[in-house]
């Protein structure tokens, strides 16, 4: 479900999952927010552990993963910072708690996918949700919306973690877009989207416009730009704001009601952009927003239905008994089988 609805049924479900816990455990809510962490390490009936980053499940828009178990399991990556590994950390509880709890999981009923986007997005609007408490976060997010700058300061006025700080400004965001937290190469570490398809964590955007600048200036630029998904595949333009974090670049992209901005109309909708490719097999010129070849890189020709890689020959032609032999039945620059030679 990639619209605009999944920001407020995530809140929705987040606020279901912190009274659920509070229910069942008294208190824990509060300590969740001084340190998740060391907080779940007490919990018997969890078991955390520590993975190197890169270890950790493909699934999450966060460096950790959900073992459902017996017993249970929260992994979270060892060499991020304490803020972002008690965000992973919250994620995962996230998992636990709405995958053992039959009220929670009345949510999903209604999904096209099932519930699986619906449900991790509600893991990063719980972790926000503890780590971020409402009065602090309005007083750095007014009704405009967030713009890069904001975001930060919300950041340094906390003790959260950038990307649960990130997760609380798209819930304010004021028209569909994205927030991106990139690092100083532009690759995608982590991003929340409202109303548009969700970019990959790892996607790089250090090429696209504004974020280009920002990489190679001072890391603040604002302007027009459009998001890459894969393959080259780009999204629709974007009014952009992009500032740095401490090391990393966070960005506000929006289609049209940009904060900072006194007046911004839509950006036109055109659509998702393919990349162009000429055929080597067939010299035919083609776009495609197929996933391209994990060799080549370069997607199937409609024409054809050749990539780029070279043809695999499985069978040749003697020209002695015109026969069909694999290429082991022929000698080395011959064109003739191993029976006629």
């Amino acid at each position: 479900m990639v619209n605009h609805v999944l920001v407020g049924a995530a809140r929705t479900q987040a606020a279901a999952m912190v009274r659920e816990l509070e229910a069942v455990c008294p208190g824990a809510v509060e300590r969740l927010a001084r340190g998740a962490l060391a907080e779940l390490r007490t919990w018997a009936e969890l078991t955390v552990v520590d993975v190197a980053e890169g270890r950790e499940g493909q699934g999450c828009s966060v460096a950790g993963a959900y073992d459902s178990g017996p017993p249970p399991r929260l992994s979270v990556a060892a060499a991020a910072s304490l803020a972002r590994r008690d965000f992973t950390a919250l994620h995962e509880l996230g998992h636990h708690l709405q995958q053992n709890s039959i009220p929670l999981m009345d949510a999903f009923g209604g999904q096209p996918d099932g519930g699986v986007l619906l449900e991790d997005a509600a893991c990063d609007a719980f972790a926000a949700e503890i780590l971020l408490p409402a009065a602090l976060v309005e007083r750095h997010m007014d009704a405009k919306g967030p713009d890069a700058s904001a975001i930060t300061e919300l950041w340094q006025a906390s003790n959260a973690s950038r990307m649960a700080v990130c997760v609380r400004a798209a819930q304010h965001l004021p028209a569909p877009g994205h927030v991106l937290l990139l690092d100083r190469a532009g690759r995608l570490v982590f991003g929340v989207s409202h109303g548009l398809p969700p970019l990959p964590r790892g996607s790089r955007q250090g090429d696209i416009p504004i974020v280009d600048r920002a990489v190679a200036g001072t890391g603040r630029a604002r302007g027009r730009t459009r998001v890459r998904y894969r393959d080259g595949i780009l999204g629709r333009e974007l009014h952009a704001d992009v500032t740095p974090m401490n090391g990393y670049l966070v960005g506000v992209l929006v289609v049209d009601s940009a904060p900072w901005r006194a007046f911004t109309p839509p950006t036109p909708d055109t659509g998702p952009q393919a990349r162009e490719y000429i055929c080597a097999n067939c010299d035919e010129e083609y776009s495609s927003f197929a996933p391209s070849c994990p060799r080549c890189r370069i997607p199937h020709c409609p024409e054809c239905g050749h990539c780029a890689c070279p043809p695999r020959v499985t069978e040749r032609q003697c020209l002695g008994c015109f026969t069909l032999h694999p290429p082991e039945m022929f000698p080395a620059d011959s064109d003739r089988c191993l029976e006629c030679s």
